[in-house]
């Protein structure tokens, strides 16, 4: 049986709790997938809380996203 795939939170209460690195989701102080030696921080701490309007990141978030049209290279 697969396991259902999470949302991922565009703001989570307390994003310094959980390892944002993996599909895991781990306690920030029992990481499982050894994934380096810290946590990885949820976009949201290091941009701000509108973190998903940066770039592409809509794409997964606004339903209303549309791909930008493609400009050729100079």
């Amino acid at each position: 049986m697969k396991k259902a795939k999470q949302k991922f939170p565009l703001h989570p209460k307390h994003p310094e709790r959980i390892c944002w690195g993996c599909d895991k989701y781990c306690p920030a102080d029992s990481l499982l997938c050894g994934n380096g030696s810290g946590r990885t921080e949820h976009p949201a701490e290091m941009l701000g809380e509108d973190w998903y309007t940066w770039g592409d990141w809509a794409r997964d978030f606004d339903p209303d996203w549309e791909e930008p049209e493609n400009t050729p290279h100079q």
